[in-house]
């Protein structure tokens, strides 16, 4: 599970944020470099939106703790996060879910907050204290009303440094997750998820779940989370974002006296191994079900990736003809998708659930095929960036989201710069640059099927050519 969907579950139960993706509308009719359309000044509107929304961004160093705030005149909320660095790295085998577990136990009790105390205060305040994991990275998040800001960041700032980790709430926590994990194969979504994982992370870091199983958050102890934590919580480890209506100059202060303080620690990121798939293969999983669930990865170009900005586009066209093609001309299938994620070590996929899988493969392949041989016309890179710069925009309207963003580009992307910067380079793909992407990576498709082995014609998803 990507860890914007859950960090925006969190948020938004409070005051309407999530947390992932910045703010403004403008830059949608941009044309590509105005080669189809003649001369125009969208994108010099672009570059004013970009040098405004890094007008607004402070950075400064605490002991080692990088915090990043931006000033948002006018908000009445704030969103902060405390983002821990590693994710599925920090992780192994035998401790799988740690991380997680230990996150969600601490935002229960803290020394000085008793479980009564902390949730009356909460609920007084209608403020949000939760945490969330991915494969890159975790996060504590903090939702609150700019008047109750003070308040709620000294609960905070508790729950990070000093958490009680009781028997109680620890096995309360537990309990809950374990239950979680337990069902996980009786949804065909999840549980091709989980299977596509194992085919996709085999020998990866990523193969290592945050969220963990049921057995190995079992053994797991609160002296066991007590040691994690004083491992895990060392500023050099930390990223720190808040966004809403505050003064650089007093946060700077607020911060220096309370995670300040936390042992600065020597953590130096260890570099990632890409994703490697040298030929395309295909594994069925036998389930009784009315259709049919199939995904299939490729590897994708990450955030730092010059390639991003193409291939975003070019996923976004797949996706569009994917639907046009199986859902709306043929109605094989309710809801098919082409998708690219925003991990360290990307992928991008294919997605359907349908009675003709092989069908419905074949016809997604051809317009993979498709973008790899035929170049797109202008136009058509025009009306995605539109698409996708609008959907983008008004995902960014609340704090949460432009914290989440800031942090995911500044943790995975090259720095948090870049995460205004891509608007500009979005608009300048071409479609010779859609058909080399496409070339370069959505080929080796690795599949997983959860259904009918005798309704699969396994030559028809590998027979794509490497």
């Amino acid at each position: 599970m990507e860890i914007s969907k859950t960090i925006k579950q969190l948020l938004t139960s409070v005051m309407m944020v999530t947390l992932l993706v910045v703010s403004g509308t403008q830059a949608a009719q941009t044309n590509q470099s105005g080669k189809a359309t003649g001369k125009s000044d969208a994108p010099q509107n672009v570059q004013s939106v970009v040098a405004k929304q890094a007008s607004l961004v402070s950075e400064f160093d605490i002991n080692g703790l990088k915090v990043l705030m931006k000033r948002r005149e006018g908000s009445l909320t704030v969103a902060a996060g405390l983002f821990i660095r590693g994710g599925a790295s920090n992780i192994n085998s035998t401790n799988a879910g740690i991380e997680t577990l230990m996150l969600s136990a601490s935002t229960e009790a803290t020394a000085g907050f008793p479980r009564e105390t902390m949730r009356s205060a909460l609920s007084r305040m209608g403020t949000v204290i939760g945490s969330s994991s991915n494969t890159d990275y975790s996060v504590l998040s903090l939702g609150c009303t700019r008047l109750h800001f003070d308040k709620s960041w000294q609960l905070f700032t508790d729950v990070i440094m000093r958490p009680s980790f009781t028997k109680e709430d620890v096995s309360l926590v537990q309990e809950r997750a374990i239950i979680a994990l337990s069902d996980d194969t009786d949804s065909p979504d999840v549980y091709l998820q989980k299977l596509q994982e194992r085919v996709a992370y085999a020998g990866h870091p990523y193969l290592n779940n945050t969220s963990g199983t049921p057995e190995t958050l079992a053994k797991l102890t609160p002296d066991d989370l007590r040691r994690y934590h004083d491992k895990l919580f060392e500023s050099s480890r930390l990223l720190l974002v808040i966004v809403g209506d505050l003064n650089p100059s007093e946060v700077k202060e607020l911060v220096a006296s309370s995670l300040g303080k936390l042992p600065r620690g020597n953590y130096k990121p260890e570099s990632l191994p890409a994703l490697a798939f040298d030929k395309s293969t295909v594994e069925v999983t036998p389930r009784d079900l009315p259709t049919n669930y199939v995904q299939g990865m490729f590897t994708a170009p990450s955030l730092t990736s010059p390639d991003i900005y193409a291939m975003r586009v070019a996923s976004s066209l797949l996706r569009d003809r994917v639907f046009e093609e199986v859902r709306v001309r043929r109605n094989l299938s309710y809801a098919p998708d082409a998708f690219l994620r925003t991990q360290a070590a990307n992928v991008g996929g294919l997605y359907v659930t349908a009675v003709d899988a092989n069908q419905s493969i074949r016809i997604m392949l051809n317009e993979i095929a498709g973008l790899q041989t035929q170049q797109v016309r202008a136009e058509e890179i025009q009306a995605v960036v539109a698409q996708y710069l609008t959907t983008y925009y008004l995902g960014q309207e609340t704090n949460a989201a432009q914290a989440g963003e800031l942090a995911q580009y500044e943790l995975i992307g090259g720095g948090w710069r870049t995460s205004v910067d891509f608007l500009e380079k979005l608009t300048a793909v071409t479609p010779a640059d859609v058909q080399r992407v496409s070339q370069k990576y959505m080929r080796n498709i690795r599949f997983v099927v959860l259904g009918n082995p005798k309704s699969v014609d396994t030559g028809v998803f590998v027979g794509q050519a490497g």
